[in-house]
């Protein structure tokens, strides 16, 4: 049987609002909490924008009303949305991991090449103290931006091109490759001997097609959203060089506002969010990789000595890196995924015993 999983969030949220309708009918919700995202509604932000809304309006009996704006709706750019973020306008917002480094550069750690084996040790990341080091660290730099969680935002970031297959590091040298308007992603493609090609998202397949560019480096499902197979798309390599991490964000100007009883009820809520928002783009990059072999593409998989070649052609990132923000932050990350590693591995050794 297929789910339409948004036929079950809409039954859901219908439910939850007549569980409590009889409150909200009474009187008006006390607080509002408006979620702003550039993001369609196809996109797993607004799946856990929807679940986060059903969560914290049911919980609070109606005391809060989640208003969710997908799309640009309430700010056209990030810019815009941060802006607003910050000065306390807008409640919630999410950055990727490049948006985020463009308003805390040390952040750009996150960014670094091949810096997490797996999903799993990802999220053990994301979800230990290195995230609450991270959000003690903006706050401190006086950015009022507080991250409640770290979620997917369309897996992994591949190589995938036009012309040819990329197999190994010296297959980049000299091809144009787009990249967004973030300096650490441009060294990244420039260490591998590539051009890279600042591009906005929106002009990509452009792009792509005429022959601005050469490829591009994103997760499959946004590959298909955006149709670059009949840009001219036909090669993808997964050496997953990066995660595709989403941060969200709470106005710390609006945060202070609330009692601890509802901040309490925002943050599990925002949990809640986060399990949808990492589940959701692993489901549909399977059917994704389907679509995208159907219409002609080639996948590849490095095997484990192509792997360690693209480790070792990029292993320049990382004193760029200490050159710019020095090794505070890469540090306290290194040291977060070697837990992480170790307590996984230990969690398999008891599981095979």
């Amino acid at each position: 049987m297929k789910l339409n999983f948004k036929g079950v969030l809409a039954a859901t949220a219908i439910a939850a609002q007549a569980a409590f309708g009889w409150a909200s009918a009474a009187q008006a919700a006390d607080y509002t909490i408006k979620v702003a995202f550039l993001g369609s509604q196809d996109d797993e932000d607004y799946d856990g924008a929807m679940v986060f809304k059903n969560y914290v309006e049911s919980v609070s009996n109606g005391a809060v009303e989640v208003q969710i704006y997908p799309s640009g709706q309430f700010c056209g750019n990030e810019k815009e949305c941060l802006e607003n973020l910050q000065a306390g306008i807008l409640e919630v917002f999410i950055t990727t991991i490049g948006g985020f480094g463009n308003v805390f550069g040390p952040g750009q750690v996150l960014d670094l090449p091949y810096m997490f084996k797996d999903d799993r040790t990802a999220e053990c990341v994301f979800d230990g103290p290195f995230t609450d080091q991270l959000r003690d660290g903006v706050l401190q730099a006086g950015i009022p931006m507080r991250l409640m969680v770290v979620s997917n935002t369309g897996g992994w970031r591949n190589f995938a091109t036009t012309t040819k297959l990329i197999k190994r590091p010296e297959d980049i040298k000299g091809m144009k490759i787009r990249t967004i308007a973030a300096e650490i992603q441009q060294e990244l493609v420039r260490q591998l001997g590539g051009n890279p090609t600042p591009v906005a998202w929106p002009e990509v397949y452009t792009a792509l097609a005429t022959g601005v560019v050469e490829g591009t480096k994103n997760g499959i499902t946004d590959i298909m959203n955006m149709k670059f197979p009949e840009a001219g798309l036909k090669y993808l390599t997964l050496d997953g060089h990066a995660y595709m991490g989403a941060l969200w964000w709470y106005s710390d100007v609006a945060w202070q506002q609330l009692p601890d009883d509802i901040k309490r009820i925002v943050f599990d809520g925002m949990n809640h969010l986060k399990t949808v928002t990492r589940a959701m783009p692993m489901r549909r990059q399977i059917e994704a990789y389907e679509a995208f072999k159907a219409q002609g593409g080639q996948i590849y998989v490095p095997n484990a000595e192509e792997k360690a070649a693209f480790q070792q052609a990029t292993s320049g990132m990382r004193q760029w890196y200490i050159d710019k923000y020095g090794e505070e932050w890469l540090n306290k990350l290194d040291a977060a995924v070697a837990e992480c590693t170790q307590k996984i591995d230990a969690e398999f050794a008891a599981a095979a015993k």
